[in-house]
């Protein structure tokens, strides 16, 4: 991502109309579930995922994201703590995350929770501060996302600060194709969003 000044900016496309994306459209009573297809998974075909916070008065956004790009900016975090690629995880690692994200199950796992910030890309661009690339560190979740990703998983929603909404979506946003994919739904409803 190359900066420019603001009026040549493509203007960054609006919050996904998902439900509990803000404060004032937090229901109280109802419980959103979002519906994430597998492409790639034998166990089975779909996983469930909730909001982390979902209080009255949350600051939080849930975004839509592509989960490559997500994965590329999570790589580039210089905290210790990118995991290494499903493939190399142990047996038991494997067998537990895709036991904790079983739909089956009576407990619906929480949704990843980010942030994303920017830094100054490689090479001479990035030295004089004109490249820039996003930078997501996982607060919760990082497990799941890349379980999801090697599953077949193109999209997933995360939460993310509201600060750093517009630029989440910016950097690592879904497709339009993920919002005929991903299903929000009410807990005890059957009715999509």
């Amino acid at each position: 991502m190359r900066w420019r000044p603001a009026a040549s900016l493509p203007s960054v496309p609006l919050s996904l109309p998902l439900p509990n994306t803000s404060p004032a459209a937090a229901p109280t009573s109802a419980e959103t579930v979002w519906i994430v297809p597998l492409r790639e998974h034998s166990w089975y075909d779909h996983v469930r995922l909730k909001r982390v916070f979902v209080t009255d008065g949350t600051r939080h956004q849930v975004v839509l994201v592509d989960l490559r790009k997500l994965l590329v900016c999570a790589n580039r975090d210089n905290t210790d703590y990118v995991l290494k690629p499903v493939a190399e995880w142990h047996a038991g690692k494997i067998r537990g995350i895709r036991e904790f994200l079983d739909p089956d199950s009576a407990r619906i796992p929480q949704m990843p929770y980010v942030t994303i910030s920017t830094r100054r890309a490689p090479g001479l661009l990035g030295w004089i501060g004109i490249e820039r690339e996003g930078v997501v560190a996982f607060r919760n979740g990082q497990h799941r996302a890349r379980y999801l990703a090697e599953a077949g998983a193109r999209w997933c929603p995360v939460e993310v600060h509201e600060r750093e909404a517009a630029l989440l979506r910016e950097l690592c946003g879904a497709a339009d194709d993920a919002r005929t994919e991903i299903r929000a739904t009410h807990l005890g409803g059957d009715s999509g969003v």
